[in-house]
């Protein structure tokens, strides 16, 4: 491929409203007005963009926050301006959804990539996770109407209840699901597989997202 080719081949797409996946792990933000992003995740921009720190629903602290003790969390920023914004995180494949008007998802605070700002979001510790596991799974309540962009490790697998699933793995469900916490009896006291804490989702609707990798933000703290 010579020069001209691989400029014109990689070029950015033209046109469209909302976000827009440039490729798999790239996402591009037509930006006319504000947008929450994860912090750290912008890698270009065109136009005038300027990068301002957001609370976190909680108040006090910059981002989505885990538990107070453990000074660990999600930093969110607001980019506002107008022109494309580009962002990623660290290779990660993009999911965009489109949220209707009162419609919710909820997902791990460590895989929100970016939301419109008429996206309302509300921050959560799951169950009786933070107990057990070192700050526990931070889980944030996305409610439209708007997009959400997601980030996944590999392609995402989308899984109906009743099923068990491994905390470091999954990235989101739907809202009307409330998942439980559950040691796995079957493991023998003392040992360290890092498989012994589950999440169990119940019911006959709603669904499941979770991804071909263990993020070890949860399991691994109790190894």
């Amino acid at each position: 491929m010579d020069l001209q080719e691989f400029v014109r081949s990689n070029a950015p797409a033209d046109g469209g409203d909302g976000f827009q996946k440039e490729n798999n792990r790239l996402l591009d933000i037509p930006l006319d007005g504000t947008v929450v992003v994860k912090a750290g995740s912008m890698v270009a921009y065109t136009g005038e963009v300027t990068f301002t720190g957001k609370s976190s629903a909680e108040g006090g602290i910059t981002g989505f926050v885990k538990e107070a003790v453990s000074g660990e969390g999600t930093p969110v920023m607001e980019a506002e301006g107008s022109g494309h914004l580009y962002v990623a995180e660290n290779g990660k494949k993009v999911q965009v959804l489109a949220l209707d008007d009162g419609e919710s998802i909820s997902v791990n605070g460590t895989d929100v990539l970016a939301f419109e700002s008429t996206i309302d979001y509300e921050i959560n510790t799951v169950g009786s996770l933070s107990g057990m596991a070192a700050g526990g799974l931070t889980n944030v309540y996305l409610t439209g109407p708007g997009e959400v962009a997601l980030t996944t490790h590999g392609d995402p697998l989308v899984m109906t209840p009743p099923v068990f699933t491994d905390p470091d793995a999954t990235v989101a469900w739907s809202s009307n699901l409330s998942p439980s916490i559950e040691m796995n009896k079957t493991f023998e006291i003392g040992q360290t597989s890092g498989e012994s804490i589950q999440m169990e989702f119940t019911g006959d609707d709603g669904f499941v997202v979770i991804q071909p990798n263990e993020e070890g933000s949860v399991t691994q703290s109790q190894s």
